[in-house]
């Protein structure tokens, strides 16, 4: 089984959340805290991260990225 970690660019994310529906494991959620521009940002919140990118696939902004290892 692959073994996935995602890095979220939490300056750019405007918390959309549309990432957090395309995730199998609910890996991602909405963070409490706000970033610079005042939007609450998306953060990891589990380590079930199977690393299959849809996260980052379906995010608008391209703030998500992916590792994987296997």
């Amino acid at each position: 089984m692959a073994k996935g970690t995602i890095v979220i660019d939490t300056e750019k994310c405007k918390g959309c959340a549309v990432c957090t529906g395309a995730c199998p494991n609910k890996v991602i959620a909405l963070s409490s805290k706000v970033n610079g521009k005042g939007y609450n940002y998306l953060e990891m919140v589990n380590e079930d991260c199977i690393g299959c990118a849809n996260c980052a696939i379906v995010c608008p902004d391209g703030v998500i990225t992916v590792y994987r290892a296997k």
